[in-house]
C-alpha cells in the first residue's frame, strides 16, 4: 500500500522504521536528516498518459528521487517550502521506488517546529499531511491557484492555472462556478485560452467574474457559502472550492462584508483539526496559527465552520533571514491558501526580539517589574515589511508581532508572566499601544505527575508565581487571563490568548492539556469571550460601573442584576450593534468579597461572577 513506507537516518541509533504516511517516525527524535522509501506499481488507467504523485507537509528541505521517466526530466526534485504541495508528473515503470529525503530546516522558515515550544518527536522531518499516486489523460489541468477579489467594480477570481501538456496546444479552459452545497443560485461559466509550443508545465492567468455572489460569513454573523469551481480542458477537468469574504481591519477590529468583527481568539501551536472544535467551544472566532502553517483540512474545516484564521509565516525569534526567501515563502503562502475564506490575517514575524535582551533597553533588568524599564529595540523592520508585501494582497498584512519596544501594531504583551502583574496591561498598553494583543497568557501545570523540563514551558517563571501543585497552578493561570482578556475586551482590543493547547505532556502555555484535558482555564475563556458579556469595569477599587460588550450584529435591549455579600441593584439598558454600555455603580467596599452580574436580554441570559480576594 502507497501509506506505507520506511524511515531510516544516520543520525541515531534506532533501527529502520515502518511508518504510515502521514506520520512522523518519533524513534527520530532530534534527527536533522531522515530518508523515506517505499515502492508502488504503475496506478495509470488505460487511457491515462500520466502519473502524477503529490506529497504533502514535506518538512523541511526535501529531495525526491523517483524511478521512471520525469514528465519535465530526469533527476532529483528538490523541494523547500513545506506547506506547498509538491506535485510531481512522471511516467511511471511496471513497478516503481520512491526515496524522499527529509532534512531539518536551515533558513529560519522552520517556524516554531524549530523552537522549543514544540517537542523534538513532533519535529521529526517527514511527509507530514499526506501522499498520494493520481493519474490522468493529457492535456490537464495540475491545479489552479485561487484569490477571490471584491472590489467597486464587483467580485472577480483571480486564477493561476497549470496545465500539463504531452506537445504543443492553442485550446480553451472552460471554468464554471456553482455555489457549493444546497442552493437554488445560478452558476456561471466562462472560457480563457491556453497556448504552448513544447510538452511539460504551462501556467496561465485568467479571472473570472462572480455574478450576485452568496457572501461567505464568519460564525455568528450568517452563513458559510462557498463556490465549487470546475476546469475542463480537454477530456479532463479539475475542481476546487472557494469562498468570498471581504475582510479588511480598522483600529484593532476586523471588519468582514462591512460588519465589525471584535478579536476573540487563541493561538494554536499545532494543526490537529479537533482544535477547531475547542477554539468554538471557548468560544472564540479566530485562531492564530503561531509561526506555522496550517494544513489544507484545517482550512477546509474552519472554513466549513466559520472560524477565521490568522496566518504567520513560519519565522519565529531574534536573528536575520534572507529576505528573498522570506518572499518566496511569502507567495507560496498567498497562491495555496488565498482560496479560503477563513484566512483572515497573515504576518511575516513572530517576536523578533527578546524583550530582556540587555542590548534593547537601559537600567537594570528586573523581570518583575516591568514598570521601571523602558525598552526601546533597535530591530529593523524592513526586512519583514518588504516580506509582508509578498503576502496575500486582498487580507490584512503585518510585518511583526512583537513585544515592548518593537514598534508594532500587533503585541505579544506577557504581564504577570515574565513581568510586572496582570493588572499592568493598562499601563503596557499606554505606554507601548498595540491595537491587537496576539500573544498573551501564563504557563500551567496539567497534571501531577509532571516531572523534569518540559519544552514550551519555563518552570523558572512560573515557579516565581506558584508555590503549590495542579491546582494553585491552573488558578495562577485562570485568574490571570480573566483579568487580561476582560481588560482587552473592556477596551475593544482584539485578544488572542496563548495558547489554546499544551503541546506536550505534563505543562505548557495551553488552557487545554496536550491530550486535550481542559485546565481551569478554558471556563475562563469562554466565558470572557461570550459575544454578549458583562464586566465590572474597575472590580479593584472601591466602587465600579460594568461594561457590557455586544460582539453581535444585532442591538438588544435588556436588564442588567447585580448582587454583593449585602446589597443589590439593577439596570436597563439598550446596547447597539457590535457597541458597549457602561453604567450602573457597585459598590465594592471592603466588606465585599463576591459580586454576581447577570445580563437578560432576548436572546438569553450570561452570568458572571467575582471572588474579589483575587483581585488586586
Amino acid at each position: 500500500m502507497f501509506d506505507e513506507w520506511r524511515a531510516t537516518t544516520p543520525e541515531t541509533d534506532a533501527s529502520e522504521q515502518s511508518v504510515t504516511v502521514p506520520g512522523r517516525p518519533t524513534a527520530f527524535a532530534g534527527a536533522d536528516v531522515v530518508e523515506y522509501t517505499t515502492s508502488f506499481a504503475d496506478p495509470r488507467e488505460p487511457a491515462d498518459d500520466i502519473a502524477v504523485l503529490e506529497l504533502r507537509g514535506l518538512y523541511a528541505d526535501t529531495e525526491v528521487e523517483l524511478t521512471g521517466d520525469r514528465f519535465d526530466g530526469e533527476g532529483t526534485v528538490e523541494h523547500g517550502t513545506y506547506f506547498r504541495p509538491l506535485r510531481i508528473p512522471f511516467e511511471p515503470d511496471e513497478e516503481n521506488d520512491l526515496t524522499v529525503t527529509c532534512h531539518a530546516p536551515t533558513d529560519r522558515f522552520g517556524g516554531i517546529h524549530d523552537t522549543d515550544l514544540v517537542p523534538a518527536e513532533q519535529s521529526v522531518p517527514g511527509i507530514w499531511w499526506g501522499a498520494a499516486l493520481e493519474s490522468h489523460a493529457l492535456p490537464c489541468v495540475d491545479r489552479i491557484d485561487v484569490s477571490p477579489v471584491v472590489s467597486d467594480d464587483g467580485v472577480q477570481l483571480e486564477l493561476r492555472t497549470t496545465v500539463l501538456t504531452d506537445g504543443p496546444i492553442d485550446d480553451h479552459i472552460t471554468y464554471s462556478i456553482r455555489p457549493a452545497g444546497d442552493t437554488k443560485s445560478r452558476g456561471m461559466m466562462q472560457r480563457g485560452s491556453v497556448e504552448t509550443d513544447a510538452a511539460g508545465r504551462t501556467v496561465v492567468e485568467h479571472t473570472v467574474d462572480v455574478h450576485d455572489p452568496e457572501l461567505w460569513w464568519p460564525r455568528g454573523l450568517g452563513d458559510q457559502h462557498q463556490y465549487t469551481l470546475r476546469a475542463k480542458l480537454g477530456e479532463t477537468e479539475y475542481s476546487c472550492t472557494t469562498g468570498i469574504c471581504d475582510i479588511e481591519f480598522d483600529d484593532g477590529r476586523l471588519v468582514a462584508n462591512g460588519e465589525p468583527i471584535s478579536i476573540r481568539g487563541l493561538n494554536v501551536l499545532t494543526d490537529d483539526v479537533a482544535d477547531i472544535d475547542r477554539a468554538i467551544e471557548c468560544n472564540a472566532n479566530l485562531v492564530r496559527a503561531h509561526g506555522h502553517v496550517l494544513s489544507e483540512e484545517f482550512y477546509e474545516r474552519c472554513s466549513a465552520a466559520g472560524l477565521l484564521v490568522w496566518q504567520d509565516l513560519p519565522l519565529t525569534g531574534p536573528g536575520s533571514f534572507e529576505t528573498a526567501v522570506g518572499i518566496d515563502r511569502a507567495r507560496a503562502l498567498d497562491r495555496q491558501y488565498s482560496r479560503y475564506p477563513a484566512l483572515a490575517v497573515t504576518s511575516a514575524h513572530d517576536d523578533p526580539v527578546d524583550a530582556f535582551d540587555a542590548g534593547l533597553g537601559t537600567g537594570t533588568l528586573d523581570q518583575l517589574r516591568f514598570r521601571y524599564r523602558a525598552w526601546r529595540s533597535n530591530y529593523d523592520t524592513s526586512p519583514a515589511e518588504e516580506v509582508a508585501t509578498a503576502l496575500p494582497d486582498h487580507r490584512p498584512s503585518f510585518p511583526v508581532v512583537g513585544g515592548p519596544g518593537v514598534g508594532s501594531e500587533i503585541g505579544s504583551y506577557y504581564p504577570g508572566w515574565s513581568y510586572g502583574d496582570a493588572g499592568d496591561i493598562a499601563e503596557l498598553l499606554s505606554r507601548y499601544p498595540a491595537s491587537v494583543v496576539a500573544e498573551f497568557g501564563a504557563g500551567a501545570l496539567a497534571d501531577s505527575d509532571a516531572t523534569g523540563a518540559i519544552s514550551s514551558f519555563d518552570a523558572e517563571k512560573h515557579d516565581r508565581h506558584v508555590d503549590g501543585g495542579v491546582e494553585q497552578s491552573q488558578q495562577y493561570q485562570s485568574q490571570l487571563l480573566r483579568q487580561l482578556v476582560e481588560h482587552l475586551r473592556r477596551e475593544r482590543r482584539g485578544a488572542i490568548t496563548f495558547a489554546l493547547r499544551d503541546t506536550a505532556s505534563g505543562a505548557g502555555m495551553g488552557v487545554y492539556g496536550a491530550d486535550g484535558e481542559e485546565k481551569t482555564a478554558v471556563e475562563t475563556v469562554r466565558q470572557g469571550f461570550e459575544p454578549v458579556q458583562a464586566f465590572l469595569s474597575t472590580p479593584s477599587e472601591m466602587d465600579s460601573t460594568v461594561t457590557v460588550i455586544n460582539d453581535t450584529p444585532r442591538a438588544f435591549s435588556g436588564e442588567l442584576h447585580w448582587e454583593t455579600d449585602n446589597v443589590a441593584g439593577s439596570a436597563e439598558l439598550t446596547v447597539g450593534a457590535s457597541g458597549r454600555w457602561t453604567g450602573g455603580s457597585v459598590g465594592l467596599g471592603e466588606e465585599v468579597s463576591q459580586v454576581t452580574l447577570e445580563l437578560s436580554y432576548d436572546a438569553g441570559q450570561v452570568t458572571n461572577s467575582y471572588d474579589l480576594a483575587l483581585w488586586p
